[in-house]
């Protein structure tokens, strides 16, 4: 029963994240929510805000500084979690001692 009701779940949740994926439009417009003001800040003004060249990397490093480094702190926690808990160690025998 367990089973079934699992089942049932993941795929009324596929079914609802297919139909979200198939309403996004198809084609970048300038009148998405993705396309504002601070698209054209970033553009007209990063390289003499920060001094880079580079857009993207300026955007990263000094505009979303902050969020980017709690993305690292995330990454890197969720890596050691991983790590700490696929770590094998081998079973000790009895009568060897390791030095």
């Amino acid at each position: 029963m367990k089973k079934r009701l699992y089942l049932i779940f993941f795929v009324l949740l596929f079914v609802l994240l297919s139909y979200n994926v198939l309403q996004m439009p198809s084609q970048a417009t300038t009148d998405s929510p993705a396309y504002n003001e601070a698209t054209e800040h970033y553009i007209e003004h990063s390289v003499s805000e920060t001094g880079s060249i580079n857009i993207i990397a300026s955007i990263l490093a000094d505009y979303r500084a902050f969020d980017t480094l709690g993305e690292t702190i995330v990454l890197f926690t969720s890596i050691v979690a991983v790590a700490s808990i696929l770590k094998v160690s081998s079973p000790k025998k009895e009568g060897v001692q390791h030095e």
